[in-house]
């Protein structure tokens, strides 16, 4: 299945901006990409997920309008661009891959290889 492994998370002030990456095999055999995340005490939330191969983009409402998923098929490394941070994104980032599926693709259990996430933490 490969393996996942994201990089990017850090702490920013409420408005500033992140870049988050992730580098892995199971993004070339996978047809769904996605990113999620989990603060503590609550459960994981897809954030945006992407079709291999232009098929299309999807944000959870918390991300519409603010982040932007994209992946470069050449490197293997699948982009989560943050902007307009706020306190409430501060969480547990995850980089996901999975076969897809046609129906609740933001939901964790459309996807089987997972990262081991990357911190990310906004200070208001």
């Amino acid at each position: 299945q490969g393996q996942l492994v994201e990089s990017g998370g850090g702490s920013v002030e409420a408005g500033g901006s992140l870049k988050l990456s992730c580098i892995g095999s199971a993004l070339r055999y996978n047809t769904l990409m996605g990113w999620f995340r989990q603060a503590p005490g609550k459960e994981r939330e897809g954030v945006a997920v992407i079709y291999a191969g232009g098929g299309g983009t999807y944000y959870g409402d918390s991300a519409k309008g603010r982040f932007t998923i994209a992946q470069d098929n050449a490197k293997n490394t699948l982009y989560l661009q943050m902007n307009r941070l706020k306190p409430e994104d501060s969480a547990m980032y995850y980089c996901a891959a999975g076969p897809g599926r046609d129906s609740d693709i933001l939901r964790p259990d459309a996807f089987r290889v997972w990262g081991q996430g990357t911190q990310v933490t906004v200070s208001s």
